[in-house]
């Protein structure tokens, strides 16, 4: 994949394995599934399961047998994607395999039409397709209709496909990526926690909370944000399978959607341009500046810790308190510390959202454009904004209704929309919307309109505001 950045550098920054696969061509060659054995089948059911393996094979991607996919001890292989079509019995479910919870991905498919309702509200869609998730314990549901087949995830996204069987290429362009790049929320061996430790009684955190209040008034009439689906709200076959639940979500409450962010002031150095092209497979490091391509020519970016105000994870988003539900973020060459003001008022830790790495990725990118502005535009004004009042992120699991015009006429590029559709939640998310940032910034250099941020589109997921303005400007622009 030619990238205007070493993806090399990209993944020690962002701290994401450096094997990360960002095209579906990449995926392709990385999978390896193995289907399960089916405890009870139908005619249609054995139809969507032959056409599927078929596609796979037509795509690349290694079908393993029961002796390959299946470890001595009876758990599975770690790093490969289980199929299971039909329903199972408790002591059948394919999740008893599983030697630990974040290494297998599991593909429940089933005869009967989604659980959803024509007309149902974004909670009452986000309930059914959590709940259904919960009691057959897998990651992905795929159900099946008489003239179509539509696949649920767990970030409550919803993709119907025509045909009662999966062409090679539907499969390529929608479930490809979601089974190569698990939702994992941040583990806690990645993290330096410090609770008690945001200085929350300082000035600027003071005007910072004071947007993300007015923000969250202005995305109360929006039912996006008004999603949250409590774990003990769920129905599961067993005490066993509930405890199962509350370790994969980290003891979470439950799954909430979507934050508000705020990164804090920095200023960055300008770009130095480069000669020459960096040579093949050269080794980079923070210390030497990170090589970067813009309409053809290098220039090295000095990377940079950056920090972060953001919500914290399970917290509605549009009641928000900002002494328990603001926590601070930093990233520093690939590591990330969270702090804390406040507990939550229930005493249980608050916990880094799941899109804790999405969000540093926007803000180191962030830091590359003002960069290269400073050194290709120094008089537009980006750089001095992020140096005097930082920028705001804005994400929620739909896509701009209103307003979007007014964004990109206030300077904001699309980019986005034709990446593998992946959850935000994934270390592919994370490289997407810094190496999505560098595209926009060329598209407001072509077109020589100054840039002021970016719409990150994230197709099968939501988008991604993240700019100048502040968060309750852009609440104004999107639900006006």
């Amino acid at each position: 994949m030619e990238t205007p950045i070493n993806l090399t550098a990209l993944s020690s920054l962002l701290g994401i394995p450096g094997s990360t696969p960002l095209t579906t061509r990449e995926m392709n060659e990385r999978l390896q599934v193995y289907l399960y054995p089916p405890s009870k089948t139908s005619g249609r059911l054995q139809c969507f399961v032959s056409s599927l393996s078929q596609a796979f094979r037509v795509l690349g991607v290694r079908l393993l047998s029961r002796k390959e996919a299946i470890r001595k001890d009876g758990t599975f292989r770690p790093g490969i994607v289980v199929i299971a079509p039909g329903d199972y019995p408790d002591d059948e479910l394919a999740i008893n395999r599983v030697s630990a919870l974040y290494n297998t991905i599991i593909v429940g498919i089933h005869d009967m039409p989604a659980p959803l309702h024509a007309g149902s509200s974004t909670q009452n869609k986000l309930d059914a397709i959590v709940s259904r998730l919960a009691w057959d314990m897998v990651h992905i549901s795929i159900y099946l209709d008489d003239d179509s087949w539509t696949v649920c995830t767990m970030n409550g996204g919803v993709v119907e496909l025509p045909g009662p069987c999966p062409l090679p290429s539907d499969i390529q362009a929608t479930l490809v990526p979601k089974l190569a790049a698990q939702v994992v929320p941040p583990r806690p061996s990645d993290i330096n926690f410090l609770p008690g430790t945001l200085a929350s009684t300082s000035a600027i955190f003071s005007s910072i909370a004071d947007d993300f209040t007015a923000c969250a008034r202005l995305w109360r009439g929006n039912d996006y944000l008004l999603t949250h689906t409590s774990r003990e709200s769920l129905h599961y076959r067993s005490a066993f399978y509930r405890k199962v639940v509350a370790r994969y979500l980290d003891q979470r409450s439950g799954m909430s959607y979507g934050f508000f962010a705020r990164q804090l002031p920095q200023a960055v150095p300008p770009a130095i341009p480069c000669e020459t092209a960096p040579a093949p497979g050269l080794t980079e490091t923070p210390d030497d500046g990170i090589a970067v391509r813009v309409l053809d020519s290098w220039y090295r970016v000095k990377p940079a810790a950056v920090t972060v105000i953001t919500t914290r994870s399970g917290c509605r988003k549009t009641q928000l308190d900002p002494a328990t539900d603001l926590v601070s973020i930093t990233l520093d060459n690939g590591r990330i510390t969270f702090r804390t003001g406040s507990e939550h008022p229930d005493s249980s830790p608050a916990r880094p959202s799941f899109d804790t790495l999405t969000i540093l990725a926007h803000a180191l990118g962030n830091t590359f454009i003002a960069s290269l502005l400073k050194t290709l535009r120094p008089s537009w004004n980006f750089p001095g904004d992020l140096a005097s009042k930082g920028a705001s992120m804005t994400h929620w699991h739909g896509y701009p209704q209103h307003g979007q015009h007014e964004l990109i006429s206030e300077g904001y590029f699309t980019h986005g929309e034709h990446n593998p559709p992946v959850s935000c939640s994934t270390p592919q998310s994370a490289a997407y919307s810094l190496l999505g940032k560098l595209e926009a910034l060329e598209a407001s250099l072509k077109t020589g309109r100054p840039y002021r941020g970016d719409i990150h589109i994230e197709p099968h997921h939501g988008t991604n505001i993240v700019g100048s303005l502040d968060l309750a400007q852009t609440a104004r622009l999107l639900n006006g």
